[in-house]
């Protein structure tokens, strides 16, 4: 896809609200150091050619590419802009997605695997022109990204050759920046950071957004919300988790994680990002004066911590923390919630072959920031009928992998499990302990004193009121 020319946004004129945040020792750095203008609601019905439901980043990128293509695009938010998933992340731009343009290679051959890289190599280059053109002041800055083992090389050799193959810059070598002693590395070149609120917060000034405008149903053609009806020719679901069931039936293709940051002061600065493949591996990115130490990933609904009230994921990065930087100290901590396809790749495209005209960009794992560029690229260009040939290995409608069979065989015990929940009888006496999505039983986080469902990811605080979808109600309170 060629590059869309842009005029230049005028940041310094911006009036700007603070977005609300959690209290502040969990608070993540963005929500710290970014504000973000409050936009009205929905001024009730409108017909227009696009609706993007979900202000994050992948929603505002596409409403913004669409406007440059000459289509009107309404984006409705529930809360505020960027208050979702694109506040909690480590903010990496990267084609280097853990180890996984070998095992592209093998199960989809060398085209396909040639199109994911090559689309998420050109979203850093996109990124880069955007924020350029437009003087974006957001912290963008290239830098390698690099994945890193203790205890073996194989892997990281193979990954090494695969990536080469498809035309990334990658090496592989021993030398590395982390106070700790290594086995190999694979490094990317020329990958990216940025502050992501601070460039969302500019490029939403060219999208017409609407907040405190929650889409309870989608019917047909119209995307409808307390505040009125939204008819449009296109309808775009970029709100994370998609809250339909039917058609796409994405719940029965996805599951969610959570993983954990701590922001901590007092330690070296690497040069460049660091990943661990190995199953205790720590991610590492400095940030200004801080490093972002990331790691804990687990199910989500799965973490019942160490008992009597205690949470462990927080505890254990705390440990870990020490162990790599003596005498860190803790300056913010926060934690995030992926979506997890099948096969490992995003759903980028329509939504499903009986809604032609409906469209969806989920199931970015861990790499939101990169995925949210192509599934604009992408999903512009199928809205207004552009060439884009790497469209096939995002397209929620590609075959079936083995690796997916294996992973939709564990993702339907766990539903089993948390179904047959429902005969015994719960502990938690505040709220109704099922989950208003689909009746799973939830469980506590201790981590987050939460209540987060297995089946598909959805999370209550203790008094029930909802924090993450796919659920659209809050859980009922006990009687």
């Amino acid at each position: 896809m060629e590059p869309i020319k842009t005029e230049p946004i005028k940041t310094e004129a911006l009036k700007t609200e603070s977005i609300k945040t959690e209290p502040a020792k969990t608070e993540s750095v963005w929500t710290r150091e970014a504000t973000i203008r409050k936009r009205e609601p929905l001024p009730g019905d409108m017909k227009v050619p696009a609706v993007v439901i979900g202000a994050g980043l992948a929603g505002i990128l596409t409403a913004y590419y669409l406007k440059q293509t000459g289509i009107r695009a309404v984006v409705l938010e529930a809360d505020r802009i960027g208050s979702g998933q694109t506040k909690n992340t480590t903010a990496k731009i990267t084609s280097q997605h853990n180890l996984i343009y070998g095992r592209l290679i093998r199960t989809f051959g060398h085209r396909m695997a040639e199109h994911y890289a090559e689309a998420n190599e050109s979203a850093i280059d996109e990124y880069e022109r955007l924020i350029l053109e437009k003087g974006i002041d957001c912290g963008f800055g290239r830098r390698p990204a690099c994945l890193y083992s203790r205890i073996g090389t194989e892997l990281l050799e193979r990954e090494t050759e695969a990536a080469a193959a498809l035309g990334i810059k990658a090496s592989f070598g021993t030398d590395c920046e982390l106070p700790f002693s290594v086995a190999g590395v694979t490094r990317f070149e020329n990958q990216a950071s940025f502050h992501p609120l601070q460039f969302l917060a500019a490029l939403a000034e060219e999208t017409e957004v609407y907040e405190q405008t929650k889409v309870l149903k989608v019917k047909d053609m119209r995307a409808v919300t307390a505040r009125g009806t939204v008819t449009a020719e296109h309808i775009v679901f970029a709100a994370h988790f998609p809250f339909i069931n039917v058609p796409g039936y994405y719940f029965a293709r996805m599951y969610q994680e959570r993983s954990y940051v701590l922001a901590l002061e007092g330690t070296e600065k690497p040069e460049a990002m660091y990943l661990g493949i190995d199953p205790d591996g720590l991610s590492f990115r400095a940030c200004g004066n801080l490093m972002l130490l990331g790691g804990g990933s687990h199910r989500t609904g799965t973490d019942k911590g160490a008992g009597a009230g205690r949470g462990c994921r927080y505890e254990t990065l705390r440990s870990r923390a020490q162990e790599v930087y003596p005498g860190c100290h803790e300056a913010l901590r926060w934690s995030a919630q992926d979506c997890m396809t099948l096969d490992g790749l995003p759903y980028i495209g329509r939504f499903s072959r009986r809604r032609p005209n409906w469209y969806v960009a989920t199931g970015f794992g861990k790499w939101g920031m990169t995925s949210s560029m192509v599934s604009a690229r992408i999903l512009t260009a199928l809205i207004s009928g552009q060439p884009c040939p790497e469209a096939d290995i995002f397209s929620p409608q590609r075959r079936f992998t083995a690796q997916a069979t294996k992973e939709l065989a564990v993702h339907s015990a766990h539903t089993a499990k948390s179904l047959a929940k429902h005969l015994f009888p719960s502990q938690n006496k505040r709220i109704v302990p099922n989950c208003p999505h689909m009746g799973c039983r939830l469980e506590r986080n201790p981590d987050e004193e939460s209540y987060d469902c297995p089946c598909h990811g959805s999370r209550f605080d203790k008094d029930g009121h909802l924090l993450d979808g796919p659920a659209q109600t809050d859980c009922r309170r006990r009687q």
